[in-house]
């Protein structure tokens, strides 16, 4: 499948429910995070001691926490961060872990084969949260931390999913012709097989983006992820917990938000998997 294809199926399945949906709540948090980058309402580590767990309302519409902050504002600062977070961890694992995994499917040495499956191996007996806990044990918690051990993780995800998905287009008739008329191995790679493995790629990196997500507040909640001043929704949820009685809706609106960009992000995704795998819809419909 070339890109104009690719791109053609994208556009005529844009009525597909869980992609519409999952695209639309994808789209929003971005926005968010785009507008966060030049503005919010509020400066987001500007403190009003009279205004402490205020309520919503016209000056503050998701109300305020507990040192008088426009949650409204943290809201929009952290989908800039979770964004953030998220785009250079997946960037990472798809600028290192392709280029892995096309090498160990195309290049024929069982040697080179064998140790990038060794390296994903390794890599994965270290789940991503945990690589972040020890990281941050050893430098110190902070956002560089987490997008290093999701980025890492993310590079042995993205090695075995190419490499699967390009040994069964390398098996292909039109890339074992090409090879016969004297392509080499980058030139074939790039031409007919990185287009024809980009759809799967793209689904799997909406999946790690979600991962990557949950993992940053996860890890902020834990305290092990971004730091005060810069804002989190998991940070912002660890705060809302000595305040659960007094202000229920501040552990409301950060997990609300998480929620719906995981979900939007798994909706997307699989709308996406039904648009460029026919083959899983006609055996959904079977």
């Amino acid at each position: 499948m070339s890109g104009g294809p690719l791109i053609r199926r994208l556009w005529h399945a844009r009525r597909h429910p869980s992609l519409a949906i999952g695209a639309g709540l994808t789209a929003l948090v971005l926005l968010a995070a785009l507008v966060a980058m030049i503005w919010t309402p509020y400066p987001v580590d500007g403190v009003d001691a009279t205004a402490r767990l205020g309520g919503p309302g016209l000056a503050h519409p998701l109300g305020t926490d507990h040192f008088g902050r426009d949650v409204l504002s943290l809201i929009l600062a952290g989908a800039r961060t979770s964004v953030a977070v998220g785009l250079v961890a997946v960037g990472l694992g798809l600028g290192l872990g392709v280029p892995l995994g096309l090498i160990a499917a195309l290049t024929r040495v069982p040697l080179v084969d064998a140790g990038v499956g060794r390296l994903a191996d390794l890599i994965f007996a270290f789940p991503a949260v945990l690589s972040a806990v020890l990281i941050t044990a050893i430098h110190g918690p902070g956002a560089v931390n987490v997008i290093v051990a999701v980025g890492i993780f993310n590079i042995a995800v993205f090695a075995r999913v190419a490499r699967g998905a390009a040994i069964g287009v390398a098996a292909q008739p039109f890339v074992i012709a090409a090879r016969a008329m004297g392509r080499r191995g980058f030139s074939t790679a790039m031409v007919h097989v990185l287009p024809n493995i980009a759809g799967i790629l793209i689904v799997q990196a909406t999946i790690q983006f979600a991962v990557a997500i949950l993992a940053e507040a996860g890890l902020s909640y834990l305290g092990l992820g971004v730091q005060p001043p810069q804002p989190s929704w998991g940070k912002m949820l660890a705060d809302s917990q000595t305040f659960m009685f007094a202000a229920p809706l501040q552990a409301v609106f950060p997990g609300l938000a998480i929620m719906l960009s995981v979900l939007g992000l798994n909706l997307l995704g699989d709308g996406l998997r039904d648009t460029l795998d026919p083959r899983l819809k006609i055996l959904r419909t079977a």
